[in-house]
C-alpha cells in the first residue's frame, strides 16, 4: 500500500479515463475529491455522484458554473469579436478556466495541496487547466496522470484502461465506442481525434446511439450534413430575431415571429442555442495551430456563439469610431491567442479585457437579424450611439444629383 500523500480534488467528468484515474489516484496514497462542473452539458450528474462515490471518492462538488461561464467568460469573448485565426470561436478555451477556477476554490476550501485533471499531454487544455491554477494558487501541486511515466506506460491504449477498469469494479461504457472524442459545454460541442486526425475523413454526424435529447436536441452538424445531401432537417420558415446590446453585451433577444423573450444571461443564451441549433448555424471544420506547437483538426458547433459575433460585429461597427475600431481590431486578436493558449489570468490578458471594455460603453442598441437553413442574415441594426449620419448622406447626395443637373442645363 502507497504511503498516504494528502489530499487531491480531481477535475472528474465520471467517463473513463477520470474515473480510472480516481482508482490510479487512491492507489498512489491520495485522499480523492472529485469534481464536476455542470457548465451546460448533457450529464446525468446524480449518477456521476454516485459513481465517484462507489469507487471511493471520499467526497464529490457538483458545482453548477453556467451562470458564471456566460457572464463572465462568454460576454467578454463576444464584447472582443474573439476569433482565433479567423474562425474558431474558443469553446473549449474559455471553459477550461472558468472549471479550473472553481477547482482552486475547492481545493483551497478543503485544505488540499494538490490538484489532478485527465488531460493529455499533447493537448491545449493540460495547459489551459494549470496556468489558471498556478495563477489563482501559486503553491498548489499538479498531478497530471496523462504526462506520468507509471501511468501512461501502465496505461499505453483504451484496452489497458479498460481491463483496469473491469479488474476495480469501474463501470465501463456500454453504448458503442465513437471513432472520435467529443465534448461539449453550454457554448458548443467540439469532435476531434480518432478518425478525425485524416484531415481527408468527413464527419458523419452525431450517431443515433449519442443523440441529444435535451433542447439541443437538432445538433448542427446533423442539419448541416443533411443540408450537403439535399436532406436537411432544418425549418423552412426562418426565425427572426432582434437582440438588444449594452455595453457590448447581449440584454435581451425578441423573437419577432411568436413574440418570445429572454432577457437574463443564462436564458438569453440558451434559447439562442435552440434557434440557431435548429437551424444548423454554427459548424466548423477546421485544421488550427495548438500552443504545444502541432497542427490539429477540430469541429465545432457553435450555435448562440455564431448568431452572437454576427450581431455584435453589426452593432459596434454601427457605433464605433473608425480609428477606435482599428486599435480594438489588433486587441481582439491578441486576447483570442491568450485565451486560446491559456492565458486568461496572465497580467496581459486581464489588461486587454479592460481595454475592451471601455472600448463598448457606445454599443449600444438592437441588431435584427434572419437564422436559416446554417446563415444567419442582417436585416438592419439601430443605436441611439450611432455614429451613422442618415442627414449627411442625403444631403451629399442631393447635392451630387443636383451638381449633375446644373452641369446639363449649362450645357
Amino acid at each position: 500500500m502507497a504511503q498516504p500523500k494528502g489530499t487531491v480534488v480531481l477535475a472528474y467528468s465520471g467517463g473513463l479515463d477520470t474515473s480510472c484515474i480516481l482508482v490510479w489516484l487512491k492507489e498512489q496514497g491520495y485522499d480523492v475529491i472529485a469534481y464536476l462542473a455542470n457548465i451546460g452539458q448533457k450529464e446525468d450528474f446524480e449518477a456521476a455522484r454516485k459513481k465517484a462515490l462507489a469507487l471511493g471518492a471520499k467526497k464529490v462538488y457538483i458545482e453548477d458554473v453556467s451562470r458564471e461561464f456566460v457572464e463572465e467568460f462568454i460576454w467578454p469573448a463576444v464584447q472582443a469579436n474573439a476569433l482565433y485565426e479567423d474562425r474558431y470561436l474558443l469553446g473549449t478555451a474559455l471553459a477550461r478556466p472558468c472549471i479550473a477556477r472553481k477547482l482552486v476554490e475547492i481545493a483551497q476550501r478543503e485544505g488540499a495541496q494538490y490538484v489532478a485533471h485527465g488531460a493529455t499531454g499533447k493537448g491545449n487544455d493540460q495547459v489551459r487547466f494549470e496556468l489558471t491554477c498556478y495563477a489563482l494558487c501559486p503553491n498548489i501541486k499538479v498531478v497530471a496522470p496523462w504526462r506520468l511515466p507509471e501511468f501512461y506506460q501502465r496505461f499505453p491504449g483504451r484496452c489497458e484502461l479498460m481491463d483496469y477498469a473491469k479488474k476495480h469494479g469501474i463501470p465501463v461504457p456500454v453504448t458503442p465506442q465513437t471513432p472520435w472524442s467529443m465534448d461539449e459545454n453550454l457554448m458548443h460541442i467540439s469532435y476531434e481525434a480518432g478518425i478525425l486526425e485524416n484531415p481527408k475523413v468527413i464527419h458523419p454526424g452525431r450517431p443515433a446511439s449519442m443523440a441529444a435529447t435535451g433542447p439541443r436536441a437538432v445538433s448542427c452538424i446533423c442539419s448541416l450534413i443533411g443540408n450537403f445531401r439535399g436532406q436537411s432537417t432544418s425549418p423552412n420558415t426562418p426565425d427572426v430575431l432582434e437582440i438588444e446590446f449594452e455595453k457590448g453585451v447581449p440584454m435581451k433577444v425578441t423573437n419577432a415571429g411568436d413574440g418570445a423573450t429572454r432577457s437574463s444571461a443564462l436564458e438569453l443564451f440558451i434559447y439562442l442555442n435552440d434557434i440557431a441549433g435548429k437551424h444548423g448555424v454554427g459548424r466548423i471544420d477546421i485544421v488550427e495551430n495548438r500552443f504545444v506547437g502541432m497542427k490539429s483538426r477540430g469541429i465545432y458547433e457553435t450555435p448562440a456563439g455564431t448568431i452572437l459575433y454576427h450581431a455584435h460585429l453589426d452593432i459596434e461597427a454601427f457605433t464605433m469610431d473608425r480609428e477606435v475600431r482599428k486599435i480594438k481590431q489588433g486587441l481582439a486578436l491578441k486576447f483570442s491567442e491568450l485565451v486560446y493558449n491559456g492565458f486568461w489570468h496572465s497580467p496581459e490578458c486581464e489588461f486587454l479585457r479592460q481595454c475592451i471594455k471601455r472600448s463598448q460603453e457606445a454599443v449600444v442598441g438592437t441588431v435584427r437579424l434572419s437564422v436559416f437553413k446554417g446563415q444567419v442574415y442582417i436585416l438592419g441594426r439601430e443605436s441611439p450611439r450611432s455614429l451613422y449620419n442618415e442627414e449627411l448622406v442625403r444631403l451629399k447626395e442631393y447635392h451630387r444629383l443636383q451638381s449633375k443637373v446644373t452641369v446639363k442645363q449649362d450645357e
